[in-house]
Formats: C-alpha cells, sequence, structure tokens
C-alpha cells in the first residue's frame, strides 16, 4: 500500500531503518588493517599464503604420477574426439557446398 510520498515499506530518502539520519551516523573507521601501510599488508598476504599452504594435503609419489597419467590419457581421449569430430565436419561441409 503506497501513500502520496511513496511506499510505506520503503524509509525516507536519507534516513536509515533505525530512524537516524545519514549525518547522525559515526564515521566508518577502517581498524588494524587500514592503518598498516603497503608493506605491512604484503607481509600479511604472504605470510597468511604460507600458513594456508602448511594445510594442504600433499600427494605422494605414486598418487601424483598416477593422477599425471589419468590426465594425460583423459587429454589424449579428448584430442582424438576433437579430431574425428572436426574430420567428419569438414567432409559433410566439401560434401554438401564443394
Amino acid at each position: 500500500m503506497t501513500d502520496a510520498l511513496g511506499s510505506i515499506d520503503m524509509p525516507e530518502r536519507g534516513r536509515s531503518e533505525d530512524g537516524t539520519t545519514e549525518s547522525q551516523k559515526k564515521p566508518r573507521r577502517g581498524g588494524k588493517r587500514g592503518k598498516k601501510g603497503p608493506f605491512a599488508r604484503l607481509a600479511l598476504f604472504y605470510r597468511q599464503v604460507i600458513a594456508e599452504l602448511r594445510k594442504v594435503v600433499w600427494p605422494t609419489r605414486s598418487q601424483l604420477s598416477s593422477y599425471t597419467t589419468v590426465v594425460i590419457v583423459f587429454v589424449a581421449i579428448i584430442i582424438g574426439l576433437v579430431t574425428v569430430i572436426d574430420l567428419g565436419i569438414n567432409r559433410v561441409v566439401g560434401y554438401v557446398f564443394g
């Protein structure tokens, strides 16, 4: 339901849902992250990356070789499939337009 000014469900322009205007709100502060320089943030990023890499469960050598073999065989099969489809489409196009 609406009145002359607009929807009842929507708050007034310039006012938030709690009834305060935008000028009454406190400015948002950056906290600890906003006070660090670019090199400190970069160092923090690298420390976090190293911490995450320590959590990774790395495969054994035999698992790695079997995964690699599976990927190479799968890629070879897909290459063969695409080649056969390409040759078939090439022959059909050559028959129709040639």
